[in-house]
């Protein structure tokens, strides 16, 4: 039988050739998975010469292919969540943890707040809200079923409210009732490919596309719904693609709907969202 070390080296191997970028974490990650160990505790038994386990090779192999780690393991991490995932729901992106710490932080400032969040996909964002501002009351729409299901999963939990629903016409009953909406809406150009074959082959489409040529139809069919769901001076902030920021802050720096439009960058200093404030104008 082949050791744990011996076993962790050759699928690193195999995942660098696969072209996986990140070969040795996600070879410790699925070890750790088939083990029901953390990653530290699978380095300290391959150290003392354990033996690798029983069905290995095969979780490699499907790693191999391109396969999204998570849909392997069914876990995502996000903030403080450890969130079910499978096929047909978004893997929620570190990136995304920046635009949630500006809606968290809005909600903060706002005892009671109430928050929507459009498009929740697994509910990463409306999880991460209903766990960091406790006292929030936490709204999500998500137009996809199968989405709908994870987000159900993940956020019964935690006291969110689940509504399935589109950006035009969700909670309209409660148009200007909102303090915080927030969105991570599909935005990739109608035309372009993802770079990453487990995004191109495995992300749903209904949450990549943004249904245009320049991909701001859906973010910015999230900004008039946030605009018809905000109080007056109530906040609103969207993730999008970096090339896009300028394109929306101009275009909502024109709508007299907002004020304060604002592009905020991620961890990796890149302009990946922008927030305004809801003006009285109705």
């Amino acid at each position: 039988m082949k050791s744990l070390a011996d076993a962790l080296r050759d699928a690193a191997s195999t995942l660098a050739e696969a072209g996986v970028p990140s070969p040795k974490v996600d070879a410790e990650l699925l070890a750790a998975h088939l083990m029901a160990e953390s990653v530290g505790r699978v380095r300290a038994l391959a150290l003392i010469g354990a033996a690798a386990p029983d069905g290995y090779s095969e979780l490699v192999a499907e790693r191999s292919q391109r396969v999204p780690l998570q849909h392997i393991t069914g876990v995502a991490y996000f903030r403080g969540l450890e969130l079910a995932v499978g096929p047909g729901v978004f893997i929620p992106r570190p990136e995304t943890e920046t635009v949630a710490q500006l809606a968290i932080t809005a909600a903060q400032g706002v005892p009671g707040a109430r928050v929507a969040d459009l498009g929740t996909g697994s509910g990463a964002i409306a999880g991460s809200i209903a766990q960091e501002v406790p006292d929030a009351d936490v709204h999500a729409v998500e137009l996809s079923d199968l989405a709908l299901a994870w987000a159900e999963r993940n956020l019964a939990p935690l006291g969110v409210t689940l509504i399935r629903g589109d950006y035009a016409s969700a909670l309209s009953g409660q148009n200007g009732t909102f303090d915080v909406v927030v969105s991570n809406p599909p935005y990739i150009p109608t035309d372009a490919v993802p770079r990453d074959p487990e995004v191109a082959e495995h992300d749903p489409e209904i949450a990549l596309y943004g249904g245009s040529a320049d991909g701001l139809r859906l973010p910015l069919a999230a900004a008039a719904a946030a605009a018809r769901l905000l109080k007056p001076d109530g906040y609103f902030v969207m993730e999008h693609a970096e090339v896009q920021a300028e394109a929306l802050m101009r275009i909502l720096g024109a709508d007299p709907s907002w004020t304060t439009v604002c592009t905020h960058q991620d961890l990796s200093e890149r302009d990946r969202a922008t927030s305004a404030i809801r003006t009285n104008v109705q």
